[in-house]
């Protein structure tokens, strides 16, 4: 083969490979192509199906309570009560209250309500202190699911009417009460000044009906004297705005009679306003914990005593079925810190906290946020508090001693003056 001809064939074999090359890079540039392309469709569409799915969890999340074929439903309802409903016209108001109140309902806890404007500022008289009623407490029968008479103000219509204590309220008018949430029951009792309530009440197994007149009531919530033998008393009927003040004002006058012992009387006391029941304990309770709550995100809250007005006398605490909530947080923090005697019988058994939330319109809501703790991390919630000494309320010797004979209280001196 001569040197031309060799020429010739290395030259068909580079132009060959040159092409090859050409080809074979064109093949790749193209299979990056398709492949970069089909990478950015498929994240594309797992960015599309995560955004769908995203949406699908919000709106099952987020679905509101009246959604459309909810919205639909109501105005059905709505237009066969207005075609239909016999007995008497229904305002739009009616409705939208009823509907409100039956959201809450649906929760099943007693202590949860929704609150119109009216009641909302009905409430809040009620806390500070002044209201139009019959001058008694009232709380519920866990065991018989009817609403008793768990005290009775001194020179209130309720004790010129002769309602006594445990007294179980059967109806009130014509509205049977079992089962009924307090607030209802409370509701039903109080209304406008000089108008007639009728309550049926069953009295140890003897049916009474008791008509009593409402006037404005001015509730003294604390109550003082001094006993026998240099012993100090304190009633506390309820935890309002005004307590904290009277409390404080009584607790002195007793202090100026350098008494020996003191009992703090909590029977038939329903609770109230956390506030008050921390200032008040401030006055006794050693350094600590006065409790502490826990909400549903498990956020844990302390309301603790600074130490600086612990009692320094033999102390007694009456409680009994009446003594509920704010009352058994003082109870309870008396018995934890041992700094008292708890004599009665088992207290209600409340220990859940409710918040009032205002709505825009002045309505509001009160619902139940939170569990509360004694110092020692005990919940009583169905359970209530059992005294130290257990003694059963004599009520017909009460009664028939024309209130001068309480045996419970009779205990509570007993007990003192043997640790005075």
């Amino acid at each position: 083969m001569d040197e031309e001809q060799a020429q010739k064939i290395r030259t068909k074999y580079t132009l060959m490979g040159f092409l090859i090359g050409i080809l074979f890079t064109l093949a790749l540039c193209v299979a990056g192509v398709l492949m970069r392309d089909m990478i950015q469709n498929k994240k594309l569409e797992n960015a599309q199906l995560a955004a769908r799915d995203t949406e699908v969890k919000k709106d099952e999340k987020e679905e509101p309570v009246a959604g459309k074929e909810t919205r639909e439903k109501m105005r059905t309802m709505q237009d066969i009560i207005d075609n239909y409903y016999y007995l008497h016209d229904v305002t739009t108001e009616e409705l939208e209250d009823g509907m409100y109140h039956g959201m809450i309902e649906a929760l099943g806890d007693d202590y949860a309500t929704y609150l119109s404007v009216e009641e909302r500022e009905e409430f809040s008289s009620q806390n500070e202190g002044t209201y139009y009623g019959i001058g008694c407490y009232i709380g519920i029968n866990e065991e018989t699911k009817y609403p008793i008479i768990s005290g009775v103000m001194e020179g209130s219509p309720a004790e010129e009417a002769d309602l006594h204590v445990n007294d179980t309220i059967v109806k009130v008018e014509d509205t049977v009460t079992y089962d009924m949430a307090l607030e209802d029951v409370v509701a039903m009792v109080r209304g406008e000044e000089d108008t007639v309530v009728n309550l049926t009440v069953d009295r140890d197994g003897e049916s009474l009906v008791i008509p009593v007149t409402r006037r404005k009531v001015n509730r003294p919530t604390v109550s003082s004297k001094m006993l026998e033998d240099g012993i100090g008393y304190i009633a506390i009927s309820e935890f309002d705005m005004v307590t904290i003040d009277q409390f404080t004002e009584e607790y002195a006058e007793i202090k100026a009679e350098n008494p020996k012992g003191l009992i703090l009387d909590l029977r038939g006391n329903p609770g109230g306003l956390v506030e008050a029941v921390v200032k008040i304990g401030n006055q006794i309770l050693p350094k600590g914990r006065i409790f502490y709550t826990e909400d549903k995100q498990g956020n844990v809250e302390e309301y603790t005593s600074d130490g600086e007005h612990e009692i320094q006398i033999p102390l007694v605490v009456l409680v009994n079925g009446g003594s509920a909530s704010a009352s058994e947080i003082l109870t309870g923090a008396v018995k934890d810190y041992g700094i008292g005697t708890i004599v009665g019988t088992k207290t209600f058994g409340k220990g859940i906290v409710q918040k009032l939330f205002e709505l825009s319109d002045g309505s509001a809501i009160k619902m139940t946020v939170s569990a509360y703790y004694t110092p020692n991390g005990h919940n009583i919630h169905g359970t209530g508090i059992e005294p130290d000494v257990e003694i059963e309320f004599d009520s017909d010797r009460y009664y028939e001693s024309d209130k001068t004979e309480d045996n419970q209280l009779e205990k509570a001196i007993e007990i003192l003056k043997e640790k005075m």
